[in-house]
């Protein structure tokens, strides 16, 4: 949601002369003091907003945002939180998110309030991610027909997170009008469900304004909402698998499953005089993956592909991103894992990476 500051009486004084002239030349008196006054109005009520003594503060208001029923309110990202580092990475790692479920579907979002709101990319995401088909029409124009397919995939979302204890902080009207905090709220809660394989950042807060009209005046008070908590307890939500078992209670285990894995890529990176005794640090920039890929589908990966001797991260990440492609030519799922905590040194998900290899194509020769 856009915001710009409520003018000054100068430059509301001038853009009411222009409003006036122009609508004289209509011939409409009545008219124009009609507009002079919603003008004058809107512009009291910017300032009863900003300069209320009980509630002071400092946000610039769109006057959109002034314009309400008595007894109504209207809540809006802080300009200083849209800016917030954080806030900012989390929203790229949710468009590159859904831009990755969606590529098929030839679906690029740039804009989470401008490319959300309509239901049309929600729809798809949720279609994709559940397997389910929704009925509702492929293509809506009008707001009426926008917010009924929005109905429709709220309701299905909501039927599926409530039961695992999500507070549902978004709404058809809030997601209809953009507001940006709802839409992240529910991106935040389909991600985590079907544990999407992103690492969201921690600790993403937001400060949120709450106009609200009584007797006439607008007051404001600020909110923080908090987007996300820790990666531990996000993912807590979920059964923890075996590897956070072995990784917390069973070292000694955790050992014979990395020789296991070792003993199974050294089986086939040996045929090009290769050879792993770290799966921590050897496969962290993605070249043996590579290549173990190749090995394993029996095909000659052409060294333009990928980097044989990347020089930094990005480098590193492509490699790896290649060979989770690679696992997904040869029918293999997606790896929770983000290339990115493979480069990164993550045990863990280099741990889940070799060992959905090695269910594979255990007997692979």
């Amino acid at each position: 949601m856009s915001t710009a500051p409520i003018r000054s009486p100068t430059a509301q004084s001038g853009r009411m002369k222009k409003d006036e002239s122009f609508l004289g030349k209509l011939g409409g008196s009545l008219v124009r003091k009609k507009k002079a006054r919603e003008v004058s109005d809107l512009q009291e009520e910017g300032k009863n907003a900003i300069n209320s003594p009980l509630q002071p503060f400092s946000t610039d208001l769109h006057p959109e945002d002034t314009l309400l029923e008595e007894n109504a309110e209207r809540t809006m990202l802080d300009p200083s939180s849209r800016e917030d580092g954080k806030f900012k990475e989390l929203m790229k790692v949710l468009i590159d998110w859904i831009n990755n479920e969606l590529e098929e579907e030839r679906i690029i979002v740039k804009d989470l309030e401008e490319d959300v709101y309509d239901g049309q990319v929600l729809q798809k995401l949720f279609e994709k991610l559940s397997g389910r088909k929704l009925n509702v029409a492929e293509v809506t124009q009008s707001e009426i027909g926008q917010k009924q397919k929005l109905q429709t995939v709220l309701e299905a979302v909501n039927e599926l997170l409530l039961p695992h204890g999500w507070a549902i902080e978004w709404s058809v009207d809030s997601v209809h009008a953009k507001n940006l905090v709802a839409i992240v709220y529910l991106l935040v809660a389909l991600a985590m469900h079907f544990q999407a394989p992103i690492r969201l950042p921690e600790h993403v807060s937001v400060q949120v304004v709450i106009v609200k009209k009584r007797e006439g005046m607008l007051q404001a008070s600020h909110v923080t909402k908090e987007l996300t908590t820790t990666t531990e307890m996000m993912m807590g939500r979920f059964e923890r698998d075996a590897f956070d078992t072995l990784l917390d209670h069973a070292p000694d285990k955790l050992n014979v499953v990395k020789k296991s894995l070792i003993t199974f890529v050294n089986k086939h990176l040996n045929k090009l005089n290769l050879e792993v005794t770290e799966l921590e640090t050897q496969f962290a920039d993605g070249v043996y993956l590579v290549l173990l890929m190749g090995l394993l589908e029996n095909y000659f990966v052409p060294l333009y592909n990928f980097f044989l001797t990347p020089e930094n991260f990005d480098q590193k990440v492509h490699n790896v991103a290649f060979a989770f492609e690679l696992m997904q030519d040869g029918g293999l799922k997606k790896p929770k894992a983000r290339p990115e905590d493979v480069v990164n040194l993550n045990l863990k998900s280099t741990l889940r990476v070799l060992y959905n290899l090695f269910t594979n194509y255990k007997n692979v020769e």
